[in-house]
């Protein structure tokens, strides 16, 4: 990991209606570092990362990628800066109509406009990388157990060797010895390549195994941000009881009466 700055966000605050979902969050991302961003459910997580990827336009802050100002940015600017990007979805979000090295491959054919032959070559070269054969390229998506459309998702956010890595829940659903198998995987793939990568995730297990900082954040803000083994001794109040799983705390759980 570098002292240079890949990603800088600065006060970043998005609205829908009159809910406020972030409201000014602040965080670096090193060159090669792997920043895991934990909360609950609600708490911003996923807005963020959407605005940092374009998916999403905030109502005001800065997001700064490689010294770019992305948040100004449209149309063809904005996609060459997104082609600095992988992404591993929540869910795998894998196409049901396309074989499995096509899926891997998807980027590389419809992104770069690579021919079919180099691209699955690349597909197939990418599924090894995370323990899968050749002969699972030519399956269809439905084939796959839950943790083999994981690792599949995992190739190909790393198909076009992307210099960002974006992690979106990558042990939801999964058994503990699976989740294992990708958190090691994330670690391999993300060193492999050098590339820097944010994870957001409410699965300590996986902070713990991947991050070499952790940032949580709750009611739209960053409240505490430091290197992962400092995790347990936080001295902050909300990260303690939200590592440790606690109901009672300054966390408090809204609950409709019935």
């Amino acid at each position: 990991m570098s002292d240079r700055v890949k990603i800088a966000v600065r006060g970043l605050k998005k609205s829908f209606g009159s809910k406020v979902v972030l409201d000014g969050v602040d965080f670096d991302l090193h060159e090669g570092e792997s920043l895991v961003i934990i909360g609950g459910s609600g708490s911003g997580k996923s807005v963020t990362v959407k605005c940092v990827l374009g998916l999403m336009e905030p109502d005001a802050g800065s997001i700064l990628i490689d010294g770019v100002e992305a948040t100004r940015l449209a149309g063809a600017e904005r996609l060459g800066l997104m082609h600095k990007f992988g992404m591993l979805f929540q869910g795998a979000a894998l196409f049901d109509s396309l074989p499995v090295w096509e899926n891997v491959a998807f980027g590389l054919i419809q992104g770069k406009g690579m021919n079919r032959a180099r691209a699955r070559d690349i597909a197939i070269q990418k599924l090894g990388a995370v323990g899968l054969g050749p002969e699972v390229g030519m399956l269809s998506p439905a084939e796959l157990s839950g943790g083999m459309q994981k690792r599949v998702a995992l190739a190909r956010a790393i198909a076009a060797e992307p210099e960002i890595i974006v992690f979106d829940e990558p042990t939801t659903g999964l058994d503990p010895i699976m989740a294992d198998v990708i958190n090691d995987l994330i670690i391999k793939c993300v060193k492999d390549l050098g590339a820097s990568a944010i994870s957001i995730t409410h699965d300590m297990v996986s902070t713990r195994k991947i991050a070499n900082r952790v940032a949580m954040i709750y009611k739209g803000r960053i409240i505490w941000s430091d290197i992962a083994q400092r995790i347990d001794h936080s001295g902050n109040q909300f990260v303690d009881q939200f590592i440790h799983g606690r109901a009672d705390g300054p966390i408090q759980m809204e609950i409709r009466a019935l």
